[in-house]
């Protein structure tokens, strides 16, 4: 939907501005035999990775993916079977399509500025590019090759080769990055052309399911905070005798040190039985103990 794309364009120039800063101030080529390689690779590959791991983790469908299990009202047939595995498969290239956004970015930016992939591939370039001197060895070439990224270490008669050693590495790249944005637009395109085929859906059909599904999840989170918050009022009215924000509150309760050390420290969720859980230290202390303790009356002024 119109989220989804807007959300899929503010990661996109995110990733842009956060490459070019990143550019800037790290990055530095080390211009030597073996290191610049390494040294480029590191930097288009790891932070595209990184964004990936955590296009994953922000994305909410992981999490229902990983923690979801199947009803115990499904039935084992063979096409219910078949049917939840389609639906996984879905999930998963769904997931995988929102979380490649920043990474390709990444990439694709990176190959079109060209410093990494220049820093990278300098030493591999054939040596007739800069009209090598037959007698040196095949080491030293790429040891010169090497140093062609940092200006300042190119000796002055090989200026001219180190320049156009470095066009053809920036349009090397910059050809390798438009293409890898034309094959991520074309597959994107294609995608959205076969779903549409495939889906039982028409088109007005599918735009009102997804507003439905959408509409959906934004009361299903506004009914969570309020029922988590008037379950939560429970339990402190009965720690406390008071709710948060009452007026005219005649009484207190004054919590036991023993009480105290009962909601304190750390906890994590506790099944009780089969179909329940304790949320917290204080939700177990309500369920557990009754309610007695030490009162004081309180005239209601703040």
């Amino acid at each position: 939907g119109k989220e989804a794309v807007i959300a899929n364009a503010i990661i996109a120039m995110l990733t842009i501005g956060g490459q070019q800063l990143f550019s800037f101030f790290t990055f530095s080529c080390p211009c030597h035999v073996g290191q610049n390689l390494i040294y480029g690779l590191a930097f288009l590959g790891v932070p595209a990775l990184i964004l990936l791991i955590v296009g994953y983790a922000l994305n909410n469908q992981t999490w229902r993916l990983v923690t979801g299990k199947r009803s115990p009202l499904q039935k084992e047939a063979t096409s219910s079977q078949l049917l939840h595995c389609k639906l996984i498969c879905f999930v998963l290239c769904s997931i995988t399509g929102r979380a490649l956004v920043a990474p390709v970015t990444w990439l694709a930016v990176t190959l079109i500025n060209g410093s990494y992939y220049v820093c990278g591939m300098s030493e591999y370039v054939p040596v007739h590019y800069y009209g090598a001197n037959p007698n040196v060895t095949a080491s030293e070439h790429r040891r010169i090759l090497a140093t062609f990224p940092c200006r300042q270490l190119v000796p002055p008669e090989l200026t001219r080769a180190r320049d156009e050693v470095i066009l053809l590495l920036r349009y090397q790249s910059q050809v390798a990055g438009w293409l890898l944005i034309a094959v991520v637009v074309i597959t994107v395109f294609l995608s959205y052309c076969l779903a549409s085929c495939l889906s039982p859906l028409s088109f007005l059909h599918f735009r009102y399911w997804s507003n439905y599904v959408h509409n959906e999840q934004e009361l299903f989170d506004e009914a969570t905070d309020q029922h988590s918050r008037l379950y939560a009022m429970q339990h402190i009215r009965k720690f406390f005798g008071f709710v948060p924000g009452s007026e005219n509150v005649k009484e207190i309760r004054i919590p036991s040190l023993r009480e105290w050390q009962a909601i304190s420290g750390l906890a994590f969720l506790k099944q009780v039985d089969e179909e329940h859980y304790d949320y917290s230290l204080l939700h177990d202390w309500a369920l557990k103990e009754s309610v007695n303790g030490k009162y004081l009356k309180t005239d209601g002024d703040p």
